[in-house]
């Protein structure tokens, strides 16, 4: 059971500083033009893709937990 709460704070933390990631976003630089990937931002494939990856990290971390735990017992 100790090592569900440590998954779950680990969790938590890492979902904070997720979010606390997305507040300091630099000013765009420049006279306001687009440029080549829309309204000044730039371009982070990653982004689509953060939610799915949050999802497969979540479930190796309770499949490698579960295999570990089996090699022991």
């Amino acid at each position: 059971m100790k090592t569900i709460n440590k998954l779950v704070l680990a969790l938590f933390l890492f979902g904070t500083f997720l979010v606390k990631a997305d507040d300091e976003v630099p000013p765009v630089p420049g006279g306001g033009g687009t440029g080549g990937v829309g309204p000044g931002a730039a371009a982070s494939p990653i982004d689509m893709y953060v939610y799915l990856l949050s999802v497969v990290a979540i479930a190796l971390i309770i499949f490698y937990t579960k295999k570990l735990k089996s090699v022991k017992a």
